[in-house]
């Protein structure tokens, strides 16, 4: 019975130290949630007791975001869910586990006055855009569409506030461009838009490590909670919002409202389900022909195994609404 007793007691010693001593996450400015999140400090109030740190890291594209959990910076990050899909095709143990918004903030940019009036007029112009983010696979399947490739432009590979610099210089023709930079184009510096779709965008999401999800599956399921509870925030406040996206992105209110006015924060947004497998699937045969993935690498299969619901299904399942949104 002692032996048993030591035995209980070590166990319950060493459920209770299964705790990281810090989370660290990325957010980024095109991400309203996240950075409700650490606006209002939700995460740290609800992990204080637990002596649980909290440290948030910037982000600027989703390339970055998958850059950053990659190279072990961050255990959470916030890529759109093709560049996930890439990162984990080419090795990053990722998981994609919460989807927080469905965008239509990528469009193609050319100035009001250019003789370019299609996207077939791009071929052999230069392009600014990010590579390996949404923004590069939008310009890749909408060059597609009118029979071309990204090989029959100039891409000009730029951090996506570089190519906003870029475009509004005229050092480039055309611009893949991405939110609040686009608003900002479309509002005060004479862009015209050129091509939009928002069915060739991939849904927003949360990724994780694989290792920190087997490590502490709990503190998952609590960050996700944090996440949702932000979303829901986000849409019952949609003019505070905009004034902290105007605020950490240092552009006018009227550019935030304009971005913040193209995101969906409720359809098909929560658990991550096979729909949003389902919407990845028309990349698949892109990323091969792009020569974006190894070579040995088996993309569909991958695919397969991007997405873990169970996380999201544990911690917002039984919730309602209105307790998450309080």
């Amino acid at each position: 019975m002692a032996l048993v007793l030591v035995l209980w007691g070590a166990g319950r010693v060493g459920a209770q130290e299964n705790k990281p001593s810090e989370i660290r996450l990325a957010w980024a400015t095109y991400n309203a949630v996240s950075a409700v999140l650490v606006k209002f400090g939700w995460l740290e109030q609800d992990l204080k007791n637990d002596g649980v740190a909290v440290k948030w890291v910037q982000s600027t594209s989703s390339s970055t975001a998958i850059q950053y959990l990659a190279s072990g910076s961050v255990d959470f990050s916030p890529p759109a869910g093709s560049s996930a899909l890439l990162g984990r095709i080419n090795g990053n143990p990722l998981k994609v586990i919460y989807v927080y918004q469905r965008p239509n903030w990528i469009q193609l940019v050319v100035k009001k006055d250019s003789s370019i009036q299609t996207v077939a007029d791009l071929k052999g112009k230069k392009v600014a855009v990010t590579r390996g983010s949404d923004a590069y696979f939008f310009l890749a399947r909408a060059l597609e569409q009118v029979g071309l490739k990204t090989s029959d432009v100039q891409i000009v590979n730029l951090a996506h506030q570089d190519g906003h610099v870029a475009w509004n210089r005229g050092n480039v023709d055309a611009w893949s461009a991405l939110d609040p930079f686009l608003a900002q184009a479309e509002l005060h510096e004479n862009a015209r838009v050129l091509y939009q779709n928002p069915d060739l965008l991939a849904y927003s999401t949360i990724s994780v490590t694989e290792n920190f999800l087997d490590k502490y599956p709990q503190y998952v399921q609590r960050v996700l909670k944090q996440f949702d509870r932000a979303r829901l925030w986000v849409i019952a406040h949609p003019d505070e919002t905009a004034k902290i996206i105007a605020d950490v992105s240092h552009v006018d209110l009227d550019v935030a409202k304009r971005e913040l006015g193209r995101i969906d924060f409720t359809n098909q947004v929560g658990i991550p389900t096979q729909y949003h497998v389902d919407v990845l699937k028309p990349l698949l045969p892109l990323l091969v022909s792009e020569k974006l993935v190894k070579t040995d690498a088996d993309p569909a299969k991958v695919l397969e195994s991007l997405i873990d619901s169970k996380p999201a299904e544990e911690a917002l399942g039984n919730a309602t609404p209105q307790a998450q949104a309080n």
